[in-house]
C-alpha cells in the first residue's frame, strides 16, 4: 500500500448559515461537522492529514488539536486554490491524497477505504467518489467512456440535454496521486465568471495528459451531503441520528422509538437497556446494562451504573451508581456522585454532592455543596443552606442520619453519625452522634383568637 494523505477543505466562511459561528463547526449529533470528518479519516492508515483553515482559523485549530496539520488560505479563491496551500506539507510527495470537504459530516471511513483502493487498483491519477441520485439538477454529471472511466464532468448549466439524464453525480470527494494532484493544481486556471480556481478542473488536466481517471460509487448518496444552510444541517443531524439508533439497537439496546431519540455521536449504551421517547443523551454519556432511560430525559455526559432508572429527569456533568432510582422530575447537576442503591425522587435537585450507598430524599429537596453519607434519609422540603450571598459552603451529613421534613441545614455544618433532625428545624450549629436536633419555635396555641378577629371587621 502507498503512502496516504488527506487534505481537508475547511476554509469557506459559510454565509447561507447565516451564523456567528464558523459553518465545519455546526455540530451534528453534538459533535462539531469538521470533528466527524477528521474522525472518519483517522479510522484509516494516514500518513499526513492538512486541514485548509481560513475564517475562524483559530477556533478550528483548537477544536481539532494535534489531529491534524494546518494550512491558511488567506483568500478564498477556490476549491483548487484551497488544496494548493497544503503544497508545503505534501507537494513533492510520493502517494495517494484524499480531498474532502469539512461540511460533509455523514461520510464514513468504509467507503474513504474503497475509494483509496480503487484507486491503487486501477493505479488512477485520479477518482472521483460519485453517487446516483433520482434528480441530479445542479450537479456536476459524470460522463464515462466504454471501459467505464472518467471522460469528464460537466456541470448542470454546460450539460446537454442527453448528459441531464445521467444521474451519476460529482460528490466533491477524491483520490489523486499526490505529486500529479500538485503538479496540475499550478496548471489551472481561473479564467472563468467567478475569478476562482476549481479543483474538478484538475480532472480536465490529467485527462489531457492522456492519465487515467476513474470513479468509484457509492450507494449511499445521504453519507456525500454537504452543509451549506440550516436546511442541510437538519437534514445531515436527522441521517446521523438514524445512523447511531440503529446501531445501538444492533448492539442490544432497546429503543421504543427511535424517530423522537436524540442520541449523541460519543454515547456509550450497554445491553438490554430500554431508551424511551423523548430522551437525550449527549457529550461522554456512559450507560451501564439494563437501564431504564426517560420517558422524557436529558442525560449529559454523565456515567451511569447498571440497573438504574432515571425517568423525566436532567442530569449533567456526573456519576450515578448502579441500581439507582432517579424521578420523576429531579435535577442532577455537575459534580455530583451518586453511588449505588440511592433514590432521587419527584422534585429532588442534587449540585455538587456526594450521595451515600442506600440514601434516600424522595422528593422536594436541594442537596447542594454536600457529602451525604450512606443510609441517610432526608425528608420531603428539607435543603441544604450552602450560599451567603457570596461564598459556598459544605453540609456533611454522616452515616446513617435521619433528617426530618422541611429542615434547613445552614452551611457550614456537620450532622453526625446516626443522628436525627427533627422535622422544620433549622440547623446552624453540628449535631453529635445520635443526638436529637430540633431547632424551632415552641408551639403557642391561643384561644378565642378568631373570634376576636371576627368581631374587628
Amino acid at each position: 500500500m502507498s503512502n496516504r494523505y488527506a487534505v481537508i477543505l475547511a476554509a469557506g466562511q459559510g454565509t447561507r448559515m447565516k451564523s456567528k459561528l464558523y459553518k465545519v463547526l455546526h455540530p451534528v449529533c453534538g459533535k462539531p461537522m469538521v470533528q466527524h470528518v477528521v474522525d472518519q479519516i483517522t479510522k484509516l492508515t494516514i500518513n499526513e492529514i492538512v486541514t485548509i483553515i481560513g475564517h475562524g482559523a483559530e477556533m478550528v485549530q483548537t477544536q481539532l488539536g494535534d489531529q491534524s496539520l494546518y494550512a491558511l488560505q488567506k483568500e478564498q479563491l477556490g476549491t483548487a486554490h484551497a488544496v494548493m496551500q497544503a503544497q508545503d506539507s505534501l507537494m513533492g510527495k510520493e502517494g495517494v491524497t484524499i480531498v474532502v470537504c469539512g461540511d460533509t459530516p455523514l461520510i464514513k471511513a468504509e467507503t474513504m477505504e474503497s475509494l483509496f483502493k480503487h484507486h491503487e487498483k486501477l493505479k488512477a491519477k485520479a477518482t472521483i467518489l460519485t453517487a446516483k441520485i433520482d434528480n441530479p439538477t445542479g450537479y456536476g454529471r459524470i460522463i464515462r467512456n466504454q471501459e467505464g472511466l472518467v471522460e469528464k464532468i460537466v456541470e448542470h448549466k454546460d450539460a446537454t440535454e442527453e448528459e441531464r439524464k445521467i444521474n451519476e453525480i460529482n460528490t466533491g470527494t477524491y483520490c489523486f496521486d499526490n505529486q500529479a494532484l500538485f503538479e496540475a493544481l499550478n496548471k489551472v486556471s481561473n479564467d472563468n465568471v467567478q475569478g476562482e480556481y476549481y479543483l474538478p478542473d484538475v480532472i480536465e488536466i490529467l485527462k489531457k495528459q492522456g492519465e487515467v481517471v476513474t470513479a468509484y460509487q457509492t450507494e449511499e448518496f445521504e453519507e456525500t451531503l454537504g452543509v451549506n444552510d440550516r436546511v442541510a444541517l437538519a437534514e445531515a443531524e436527522r441521517i446521523m441520528r438514524s445512523r447511531i439508533n440503529v446501531a445501538h439497537m444492533r448492539n442490544g439496546v432497546t429503543i421504543i422509538d427511535p424517530a423522537n431519540t436524540y442520541i449523541e455521536a460519543d454515547v456509550e449504551i450497554g445491553q438490554d437497556t430500554v431508551i424511551y421517547p423523548g430522551t437525550m443523551i449527549k457529550g461522554q454519556a456512559k450507560i451501564g446494562t439494563e437501564c431504564i432511560i426517560g420517558p422524557n430525559t436529558e442525560i449529559d455526559t454523565c456515567e451511569i451504573g447498571d440497573e438504574t432508572v432515571i425517568r423525566q429527569s436532567a442530569a449533567f456533568n456526573s456519576s450515578i451508581g448502579s441500581h439507582v432510582n432517579i424521578g420523576p422530575f429531579a435535577h442532577i447537576r455537575p459534580e455530583s456522585t451518586i453511588l449505588d442503591e440511592v433514590k432521587i425522587g419527584n422534585f429532588v435537585e442534587i449540585k455538587k454532592a456526594v450521595f451515600g450507598k442506600g440514601s434516600k430524599a424522595s422528593h422536594l429537596s436541594y442537596i447542594g455543596d454536600a457529602e451525604v453519607g450512606r443510609d441517610v434519609n432526608i425528608g420531603c422540603g428539607s435543603i441544604t443552606v450552602n450560599y451567603d450571598g457570596k461564598n459556598k459552603f459544605l453540609t456533611k451529613i454522616e452515616d446513617g442520619v435521619f433528617i426530618g421534613c422541611n429542615s434547613n441545614l445552614v452551611a457550614p455544618v456537620t450532622i453526625k453519625k446516626g443522628s436525627y433532625v427533627a422535622a422544620g428545624s433549622t440547623i446552624t450549629k453540628n449535631v453529635p452522634e445520635e443526638a436529637l436536633a430540633i431547632a424551632r419555635a415552641k408551639q403557642l396555641n391561643k384561644e378565642g383568637y378568631v373570634q376576636k378577629l371576627n368581631l374587628k371587621k
